[in-house]
């Protein structure tokens, strides 16, 4: 069965999609002190990698891998509190999703480093 929600097309879908969008930031601001953290990061690393880095490509790399880790702390807090809001009991499943996320974010996280490492001193 479709979810009642959806139907909407066009310009007024792009509208909504938008909203949602925003509405999820902000909740992941608001409730989230990882995505905090990651946010201050990528607010101090975004303009670095500009002024550090001159190639186009480089940047690109260094400038993604930041958005990324920003993506999957995103996803992971969204699977934590979908994990939640099914059940606070401890669960090894449960258990299973939660360590699974934070792995992802981890390796975001040393992909981070790895890139802004290459690029930096691979001169």
């Amino acid at each position: 069965m479709e979810s009642p929600f959806k139907g909407k097309t066009g310009v007024r879908r792009l509208i909504n999609a938008f909203g949602y969008s925003l509405a999820g930031l902000t909740a992941a601001f608001q409730n989230e002190d990882a995505f905090r953290q990651e946010v201050l990061m990528a607010i101090v690393l975004l303009p670095l990698a500009f002024v550090l880095e001159k190639n186009g490509i480089g940047r690109a790399l260094m400038v993604g891998s930041v958005f990324l880790v920003l993506i999957v702390e995103l996803l992971n807090s969204a699977v934590e509190a979908t994990v939640d809001r099914i059940s606070l009991e401890n669960h090894r499943l449960a258990k299973r999703a939660k360590d699974i996320g934070s792995a992802a974010v981890m390796l975001s996280l040393i992909n981070l480093a790895a890139v802004w490492g290459l690029v930096l001193f691979n001169k």
